[in-house]
């Protein structure tokens, strides 16, 4: 009888395609427990940073995943409190308030934040502009104002960490770290590997405007410019990458205490202590003493010679004459480096995409300028200022009459800071975006602020960023169902060796 051919099942390209599937699976699986080197998540960390400002002191809550301390755009705000009052500086003859004043927002610090975390979350206060004036007039005054906080927050069951006086050049370099950490401009995009890292160029950050009651800063990265005044420059590493950024704080121009120059500019004016202002609507009055108008550094003693205690405002309604009398308090005639901003400070030249907040966008929203051109900001405020005092009230009941009989001058200052302080024209305009929150948080200096203290941003990349939890779970989920199916497999093939053999002969 003739040999029968020899039977051939196809194993061995089985085999070769099983075991080639095995090795892939095996790699994925120590290749997803080496990125993924970090616990899963245990808990939520809590920080609050309180920023008490000139006006008026917030209280922010961040948190923040406990095992992703060292990643891009995990802090997230999840509450924000207004302190009731003026700004803590308003405190500074009356220091056994201010325990009182803090009160309401520290409770609900402790309601938002769970028990059980109250002894690990940090407590921050930062004092801005207001409490540097105030220093300026008496430091005596503004350590008991200071003394008086620590007392009052060292009794809350937080992990106090102390309450400063920040620099204007803190104040603006945490205003830039906080915008770009919340737009992603910090975060590098790597493969799953690591192997093909999208390279950035540091330039692509956002600057910052930072607008408040008695300073305003500019900060910002110029672009292959040499930054002349070296005390406007800063330098930071931040996951692998270098800055040097530019910053200044213009102390003295925050909105409120930039009124107080415009007005005492304008007194010379004044007739029989009667003054036409036309930075405020038509039929708008106000008698003001005199005294409060000295009562800051940024007003000069010596100008106190006036023959009225007294001064009565009357507002004209007129956005070019007001515009005109702002310009003023700007000295733009001195310049001792190759450019300038205003005041003899050194100003680089304007690079990519500015974020404004703070009044910047609080004054510019409600005015409904925050997408309008620079032309078309002129004519609305042209609108704006010329509209009697009476039809403004009618329109708006709900807004304090300090603020409403404000915001004419308010916007003619921030135009007029914009492009004589900073040099914005109609064509780099749309580069500013004016903005109020970011992914759900505010726009400010505080989070940059934590960031900083709790060492949130490493100098340098990680060099194995953690995959998501959600990700990590359906990779080794995947890779295991792939190893059982290659065992699995193998096991029908190799419990049959007839199949294996080439047949009877």
């Amino acid at each position: 009888m003739e040999g029968t051919k020899p039977k051939r099942c196809g194993s061995k390209n089985i085999l070769v395609i099983l075991g080639f599937l095995f090795f892939l699976a095996v790699i994925a699986l120590i290749t997803v427990g080496l990125t993924q080197n970090k616990p899963l998540p245990e808990n939520v960390k809590y920080g609050i940073v309180l920023d008490a400002g000139s006006s008026h002191t917030n209280m922010y809550i961040y948190n923040w995943p406990a095992e992703k301390e060292n990643d891009t755009g995990v802090v997230r705000q999840v509450e924000v409190c207004k302190v009731q009052g003026p700004g803590i500086s308003g405190y500074a003859q009356k220091v056994e308030d201010v325990g009182f004043y803090l009160n309401q927002c520290m409770d609900r610090a402790k309601q938002v934040i769970p028990k059980e975390q109250h002894q690990q979350t940090p407590v921050y206060l930062g004092a801005t502009a207001g409490m540097r004036l105030l220093r300026m007039e008496s430091s005596t005054l503004s350590d008991r104002v200071l003394t008086a906080v620590r007392q009052s927050l060292t009794a809350y069951p937080f992990d106090f960490q102390g309450a400063r006086i920040i620099t204007g050049q803190e104040e603006g370099a945490y205003g830039w770290i906080t915008i770009n950490y919340l737009l992603g401009k910090f975060n590098q995009t790597v493969s799953w590997l690591r192997i093909l890292p999208r390279r950035e160029d540091p330039q692509e950050t956002s600057g910052a405007l930072d607008l408040g009651g008695a300073s305003t800063q500019i900060t910002f990265v110029p672009l292959n410019q040499q930054i002349e005044s070296q005390n406007n420059s800063l330098h930071f590493r931040l996951y692998g990458k270098s800055y040097n950024v530019y910053t200044h704080s213009f102390l003295c121009y925050g909105k409120d205490q930039a009124l107080r120059l415009k007005l005492v500019n304008s007194i010379q004016d004044a007739e029989n202590g009667l003054l036409r202002d036309p930075c405020f609507h038509p039929g708008y009055e106000k008698d003001v003493n005199m005294s409060e108008f000295f009562n800051t550094p940024c007003i000069k003693k010596d100008e106190k010679s006036f023959p009225f205690h007294r001064l009565q405002i009357q507002g004209t309604g007129n956005y070019s004459a007001c515009l005109h009398g702002v310009q003023k308090i700007f000295n733009t005639t001195y310049c001792p480096y190759s450019k300038c901003s205003f005041n003899g400070v050194f100003l680089p030249l304007l690079q990519g995409d500015f974020g404004a907040f703070s009044a910047f966008y609080f004054v510019m929203n409600f005015l409904n300028l925050t997408n309008s051109s620079l032309e078309g900001a002129i004519t609305k405020m042209e609108t704006f200022c010329s509209r009697p005092w009476d039809e403004v009230k009618a329109q708006f009941p709900d807004i304090k009459v300090k603020y409403l009989s404000e915001y004419c001058f308010s916007g003619t200052y921030i135009l007029a800071l914009l492009q004589l302080g900073y040099g914005f024209t109609g064509n780099n305009w749309k580069h500013i975006q004016f903005m109020g929150k970011i992914s759900g948080s505010d726009a400010g200096w505080t989070l940059g602020y934590m960031l900083n203290l709790t060492n949130m941003i490493p100098a340098e990349q990680p060099l194995y960023p953690p995959l998501s939890h959600s990700t990590y779970v359906f990779l080794m989920v995947l890779f295991s169902l792939v190893l059982a199916a290659v065992f699995f497999i193998g096991w029908l093939i190799f419990r049959k060796p007839s199949c294996l053999q080439k047949g009877a002969v």
